[in-house]
């Protein structure tokens, strides 16, 4: 949810990827990295990257956070496909 946060503010805030890695002093790989929600980057990093765009990072109303997860889900749906991340059938049937 944290990275769709940060896409979000950061689309919002008309700043490309590399304007905000450039800012953030990090790669544009880890930005993209943090958006997807991967593990991989730190905390830290990541943290820097929400505030920079604006995004709160603590919240402790799980029913105010339930919906603003269902409206991001629905507003990320109305990006072009190209933006979404793509989701991958897992073939598991040997």
């Amino acid at each position: 949810m944290l990275g769709k946060l940060i896409r979000i503010g950061r689309t919002e805030r008309g700043m490309t990827a590399q304007d905000l890695a450039d800012r953030a002093g990090i790669s544009r790989t880890t930005l993209y990295n943090i958006e997807k929600g991967t593990p991989g980057p730190e905390i830290g990093t990541v943290f820097e990257v929400a505030v920079l765009v604006g995004v709160r990072l603590f919240d402790d109303d799980d029913r105010r956070l339930a919906m603003h997860k269902a409206h991001l889900d629905e507003k990320l749906t109305l990006l072009p496909q190209s933006v979404r991340s793509s989701r991958q059938e897992v073939d598991d049937d040997f």
